[in-house]
């Protein structure tokens, strides 16, 4: 059986750093449509970014085929390039200090196994109609 494609949309917003935070994630899969968001009272961006990504692919009922747009730097390169260190260190960094965030790492690197994720980088606030929609669903996540 083929794994469903989806095209899933992340961002995460922050007012102050740290400070309320959110969360926003559009999925679309052929004609359907699927809106996320949720926040957490004192976080950060990067937390923020890094949950999007979670709970966007904790929604997915089975594996699937996921092309996973995000405008962080941050998560792209983290889960593509740096976890792989990370990993090999004990969770320490290159300087040996921990890992920041290691627990949403830990959790998005067994959800990127559980698909098969092509991560993707968009320049944020560029026009981007699904990266915008994210933003928009992030900014309603913060919570007041």
């Amino acid at each position: 059986m083929q794994e469903p494609e989806v095209i899933i949309y992340t961002d995460g917003a922050c007012k102050g750093n740290p400070g309320p935070g959110g969360w926003g994630v559009l999925m679309i899969a052929g004609v359907h449509r699927r809106e996320l968001c949720g926040g957490e009272r004192l976080t950060t961006n990067n937390r923020m970014e890094l949950m999007a990504a979670i709970e966007a692919l904790r929604a997915l009922k089975r594996r699937s085929s996921v092309r996973l747009i995000t405008d962080s730097s941050y998560v792209k390169q983290g889960i593509e390039t740096w976890i792989h260190g990370w990993k090999r260190n004990g969770w320490r960094t290159a300087a040996k200090a921990p890992v920041k965030n290691c627990d949403l790492w830990q959790a998005l690197d067994e959800l990127n196994a559980a698909h098969d994720v092509e991560w993707r980088w968009v320049k944020g606030h560029s026009g981007d109609p699904g990266n915008e929609r994210a933003d928009q669903l992030s900014n309603d996540g913060i919570p007041n």
